[in-house]
């Protein structure tokens, strides 16, 4: 089994970036290019009150651990968990300070409604992923909570979201070390994306120099 260094560990929210667009994610995470937008500054609002650092709550039998930082040497990931709820049971695992037993649950937080390519769901069993590493534990599903219809969805942590997970995250390593910026190809999603001026993505559309060049030589 790979483990990775610390030194070359990703952001796990890239994720997101990763599955709407690889280019975007590259232009992020390689290039150090960013733009907001009003879709990103919603979101960035929604976080800043679910990522308190390391706030400790206790409800009863559960006790609420905001802005959790997690990783996984395994996926060679860092990142934060929103919210990770430990509710009390006896198959559970202790915790420093706490007495009983406790089963962890991560809640992530999403300004808008539930996506169709479940990349929410990918990055939340992303951080179930890491959790499960650091605690040794398993974690077999978690919540998404989406502020735009007020509801919070439960999500089993299955192996087929588990094995995507690893098959992005791999993917991501390879385009980091190579320190390459894929094209892609274009839609209606690129009216939505926050560096649509940066990525420029009509130029996807033209042919590079060396293929016009090979054109010419080939005629």
């Amino acid at each position: 089994m790979k483990v990775y260094n610390e030194e070359d560990y990703l952001l796990l929210s890239g994720i997101q970036h990763f599955i709407f667009c690889r280019r975007q994610w590259a232009l992020i995470h390689i290039e150090q290019q960013w733009e907001e937008n009003v879709l990103t500054i919603e979101g960035q609002h929604m976080h800043q009150r679910a990522d308190q650092p390391m706030i400790r709550e206790k409800r009863g039998d559960k006790l609420v651990v905001r802005g959790l930082p997690v990783h996984s040497k395994r996926l060679g990931v860092t990142g934060v968990c929103d919210v990770v709820e430990f509710v009390r049971d006896p198959k559970g695992i202790s915790l420093a300070g706490e007495e009983g037993l406790f089963l962890p649950f991560p809640v992530e937080y999403k300004r808008g409604k539930p996506k169709k390519d479940h990349s929410d769901i990918l990055q939340l069993t992303a951080q179930a992923i890491c959790l499960e590493e650091m605690l040794l534990c398993e974690i077999e599903m978690g919540f998404l909570f989406y502020n735009e219809i007020k509801h919070r969805v439960e999500v089993p942590l299955t192996a087929e979201y588990r094995q995507e997970v690893e098959s992005h995250f791999a993917e991501m390593h390879q385009y980091f070390l190579k320190n390459h910026t894929p094209k892609v190809k274009t839609g209606p999603h690129c009216r939505n994306c926050s560096l649509q001026h940066i990525c420029v993505p009509e130029l996807m559309h033209k042919r590079s120099v060396a293929s016009y060049i090979e054109g010419r030589l080939r005629e």
